[in-house]
């Protein structure tokens, strides 16, 4: 009979591209891992990975074997959240991933909740930029706090479901000192000196897309991806910033935040988990944290958010 464990290790190495990257990332050697494929060629008798350039790809056997340890593994959690759901209580551990413009406002409060909840489980958090909604299938988490904006198109994972939590709006941020006006739309920007993230983000993609609509390239004299930086430079008066509106302290001092009233970009922030697991009560309870969080969040008003009606009225 077929070991799982080689079946997901192949997997993890296609998904991986090398030995060496899936051995890292299931915390083995190199060695272990080249030793635990080779037992599981010999045992079939067929070729199950190609050299492909700088990483490694399935042969045909190779593809057809992970197809159906796709099935398999589909069963055993299947197996695992039936049980789990039976017992009716939350587990010990669960492994939660999410970006970093959620911590504050969203993860937090969740995670304090989830502390009260339910004292027995233990939360292993990774606050990281990158993608983690590929991770789900191989295992290596549990649940994603993800983010999706609207232009662009769906990359969720075969076997994942995402259960949406809230549209959260791009504001534009200034210095509560900014001179003139307030912007509130794309167009009042033509001569500010903006800060964005990286055209290689999601964030930064959608911007480039919402000034192309608007019909003008703007100065981003500044580019970070990291939401303090950001703030820092408008607080400063050296940037004019567009955040999202959850990833902005309500206590921040110093700035300013206006809706985008032309252009407006949203992004959609979700809990992801794989398909198997919707009955587990312990996934259940980490999505409910954080559309407890979501909740209170959308409560709270940034700091002196206002509209062009209002600078109108106060001028």
């Amino acid at each position: 009979m077929l070991d799982i464990r080689r079946l997901h290790m192949l997997k993890t190495v296609v998904a991986r591209g090398s030995i060496a990257a899936a051995a890292q990332s299931l915390a083995l050697s190199a060695g272990a891992v080249s030793q635990q494929l080779t037992a599981l060629r010999r045992e079939l008798g067929v070729d199950l990975l190609r050299p492909d350039g700088r990483t490694v790809a399935l042969t045909e056997a190779g593809r057809v074997l992970v197809e159906h340890a796709d099935r398999i593994f589909d069963a055993v959690r299947e197996a695992e959240s039936a049980v789990a759901a039976a017992r009716g209580t939350v587990g010990d551990t669960v492994t939660f991933a999410a970006l970093p413009s959620t911590v504050a406002r969203i993860v937090a409060p969740a995670l304090t909740a989830l502390a009260v909840q339910h004292p027995q489980l233990t939360v292993t958090c990774l606050i990281t930029d990158q993608a983690q909604l590929r991770e789900l299938p191989l295992g290596t988490v549990d649940v994603v706090l993800g983010q999706r904006y609207h232009h662009l198109p769906d990359a969720t994972p075969r076997g994942v479901v995402t259960h949406r939590l809230l549209d959260d709006p791009l504001l534009i941020v200034t210095a509560t000192d900014h001179p003139g006006e307030r912007p509130v739309s794309l167009r009042d920007l033509t001569t500010h000196r903006l800060v964005v993230p990286p055209p290689t983000t999601d964030c930064g993609q959608a911007i480039q897309h919402a000034f192309h609509q608007a019909g003008f390239t703007p100065s981003t004299p500044y580019v970070t991806a990291d939401i303090t930086a950001q703030l820092t430079l408008a607080r400063a008066g050296l940037a004019t910033a567009l955040i999202p509106r959850t990833a902005i302290d309500p206590t921040t001092p110093g700035i300013h935040t206006s809706p985008i009233e032309d252009h407006p970009i949203h992004r959609q922030l979700f809990a992801a988990t794989r398909h198997t697991d919707t009955t587990n009560p312990t996934t259940t309870a980490m999505v409910a944290a954080l559309r407890s969080a979501v909740g209170l969040s959308m409560s709270q008003t940034p700091p002196q958010t206002q509209t062009r009606a209002h600078n109108l009225a106060q001028a």
